[in-house]
C-alpha cells in the first residue's frame, strides 16, 4: 500500500468524532456551531415568551386602529418574532415560547369583562389576526433551517 493511498488518521478521526452526540459535560452547540449553555437557552424562552405577549397584545391594538394597513403591519411584527425565536434559538421551541405567550395575550385580550368593554370587537380583522398569526406559527415551526455556508 502507497502512502498516497492510506487515509490520513487526523482525518479519520474527525469524521468519526463527528457522527458522536455531544458529551453530557459539554453544553450542546447551536446551529452555528457555538456552544449555548441550557440555562441561556431557557432565559431566550422566557424572554421570547414576555416577547410574544407584548407583541400580540400590540397587535391586537394596532390592528383594529389602522384595519387595513395595520393588520398587515401586527402579521408582520408577529411574523418577525416567530422567525426571530427560531433564529435566535436555532429550535422550534423558540417559536413555540413565543407562540406561547403571543397566543395568550390575544386570548386573554379576546375576552373582555363584565361591562361588556372589550379590545376585540368581534369583527373580520381580529379573525384573520388570531388565525392568521397562528397560521405564521405554524409555518415558522415547520421551516428548514439551510444550513450555513463553509467559511
Amino acid at each position: 500500500m502507497s502512502p498516497s493511498s492510506s487515509p490520513d488518521p487526523s482525518s479519520r478521526g474527525r469524521a468519526a468524532s463527528s457522527g458522536r452526540p455531544a458529551a453530557p459535560d459539554r453544553p450542546a452547540a447551536a446551529s452555528d456551531g457555538f456552544p449555548v449553555p441550557r440555562t441561556a437557552r431557557y432565559v431566550w424562552y422566557g424572554l421570547l415568551f414576555v416577547l410574544g405577549a407584548l407583541v400580540g397584545a400590540a397587535g391586537a391594538l394596532v390592528q383594529a386602529a389602522w384595519l387595513p394597513a395595520g393588520l398587515l403591519l401586527a402579521l408582520l411584527a408577529t411574523g418577525g418574532l416567530f422567525y426571530g425565536g427560531l433564529r435566535a434559538t436555532g429550535t422550534q421551541a423558540g417559536v413555540a415560547a413565543a407562540g406561547g405567550g403571543w397566543l395568550l395575550a390575544v386570548v386573554l385580550l379576546s375576552f373582555g369583562r363584565p361591562e361588556g368593554d372589550g379590545v376585540f370587537g368581534g369583527g373580520v380583522g381580529e379573525l384573520l389576526f388570531l388565525f392568521g398569526g397562528m397560521g405564521v406559527a405554524v409555518m415558522c415551526a415547520t421551516l428548514i433551517r439551510l444550513p450555513r455556508p463553509p467559511r
